[in-house]
């Protein structure tokens, strides 16, 4: 059994310099390397024991890991909720590492204060989309009952207290156009949408760009504006992916084109310094993945971001799960390989539809979506980032057999959970362990050439990780 040894001995003091470095130069060295190792360290002395299992350094753990924008928000929840002393940084990290269950709630809709004035709610609908900016939930566009599509805009303030009742603002502004099967991602404190198809069929190519403001007074106003892109712009569609990959960079992959076409081209727009003119660029690789439309892209940290799943060619619902890579001078996409057979459960993976959002831990949380006879799914599955870039950077891992059977885990869901559901939509708020899930397509069992059979949700759900903080 390993033990651990005190470094006050001199012939230890004596035999290792390592002992006599300052304890920020070794919180700076044992911050590159993996966490194996620093366990490792940890065995050697008591001295480094204590040091490697201090607050101050799994703070910093935390950082390198998660991000700073999450360590921002976890203290600002502390602060709020009165918990700022003895922040558990190492059993945060613990917790997250082993995470096996969310907790979900239903948000209420009604007047904090009892107001008799009438309530005013978002329609119930699908394929619209939902955001987290400047501390609120925007929500724009979908298709509703009737195949029609929407163009209301809609936010709701939730800023840092992760309240669960909330109020809705609908903003009167007549633009964007009404459309549904859009794409829209945060860049900043902005709102780039790209793309979508209406009520009568049509898919277009615009790109506007919103900006969200919440005053002094918690009055909220957005504002819209078409993008100047010049005379490049990819073709039109709905039913894309697309997510923000720098600060001001936005990728688009696939969807359905023109006469109900499958795309599977990639494009990248690059916004000016002011986000008042952009730039259009496809990116042209091979390997690159099949045409497909319903699937998702998240950035998930650095220079990739994973695409997954959606629907083929052939109608066929696909599970693949490729990474698009910015590092190097070059863009590629590179497939990860696994066996659906050697993963828990790992049959019912395949989907269309569904969400996929980056959480704290460096984590991506998929929820619902539909499989090839349009069942709609209720579980929530997580795919482990880090496992995929060190199977990618490792090229020949020491086992990589048994690193793709850990790459997922189906979570356990506590609480009200939201349903079968597909082509709803789902953001995350800065603190990454708070995931909000509005609309979608609800109801079980549907042929596809029915449509009596369909039914929009309107219901807001906060899914919390199932985390002790």
């Amino acid at each position: 059994m390993a033990t651990t040894s005190s470094c006050s001995n001199p012939s230890i003091n004596g035999s290792s310099p390592i002992t006599r470095i300052a304890q920020d130069h070794l919180f700076s060295i044992l911050l590159l390397l993996p966490l194996d190792s620093i366990f490792c360290f940890a065995m050697t002395c008591k001295k480094f024991r204590s040091l490697t299992y201090s607050d101050p350094f799994w703070e910093s753990l935390c950082r390198r890991d998660w991000g700073q924008s999450s360590i921002d928000a976890l203290r600002s929840f502390a602060t709020d909720s009165n918990k700022q002393q003895q922040f558990p940084w190492k059993k945060l990290y613990q917790q997250i590492y082993q995470l096996d269950s969310v907790y979900c709630n239903r948000i209420l809709t009604t007047h904090p204060q009892g107001g008799d004035e009438e309530l005013l709610l978002p329609r119930p609908r699908a394929s619209h989309s939902l955001n987290f900016v400047s501390g609120c939930l925007v929500l724009f566009g979908g298709g509703c009952e009737g195949g029609k599509h929407l163009d209301d805009t809609w936010v709701a303030y939730v800023g840092n207290d992760f309240r669960r009742i909330l109020k809705w603002n609908k903003i009167e502004s007549g633009i964007p156009s009404g459309r549904f099967g859009h794409s829209c991602v945060v860049i900043g404190d902005c709102l780039v949408l790209f793309g979508g198809i209406n009520d009568h069929g049509a898919r277009q190519n615009d790109t506007w760009v919103g900006q969200v403001a919440v005053h002094d007074t918690f009055v909220i106003t957005l504002s819209w504006r078409l993008l100047d892109v010049g005379s490049i712009a990819p073709p039109p569609r709905g039913a894309h992916a697309a997510c923000s990959i720098d600060k001001r960079r936005m990728l688009i992959q696939g969807g359905i084109g023109l006469n109900g076409l499958r795309l599977g081209d990639t494009w990248v727009l690059e916004l000016s310094e002011n986000l008042h003119l952009g730039v259009w660029q496809e990116i042209v690789t091979h390997p690159s993945p099949p045409s497909r439309s319903g699937h998702t892209l998240t950035h998930v940290g650095g220079n990739q971001t994973i695409l997954f799943g959606g629907r083929g060619l052939g109608y066929e619902v696909l599970n693949d799960v490729w990474l698009f890579d910015t590092s190097e001078g070059h863009w590629r996409w590179v497939q990860l390989l696994f066996d659906l057979q050697n993963i828990p459960q790992g049959l019912a993976l395949p989907r269309v539809g569904h969400s996929a959002n980056l959480i704290i831990g460096g984590r991506l949380l998929i929820h619902g979506g539909e499989d090839s006879y349009r069942h709609r799914k209720d579980d929530f599955w997580v795919l482990d980032i880090g496992l995929v870039t060190s199977i990618m950077q490792s090229g020949t891992p020491a086992d990589p057999e048994r690193l793709k059977t850990k790459l997922w885990r189906r979570l356990k869901s506590k609480g009200d959970n939201p349903g079968g559901r597909s082509f709803h939509r789902a953001c995350v708020d800065p603190s990454g362990r708070n995931f909000y899930i509005f609309g979608g397509m609800v109801d079980g069992l549907l042929q596809p050439a029915e449509s009596s059979g369909l039914r929009f949700d309107g219901e807001l759900f906060l899914v919390e990780l199932a985390i002790q903080c």
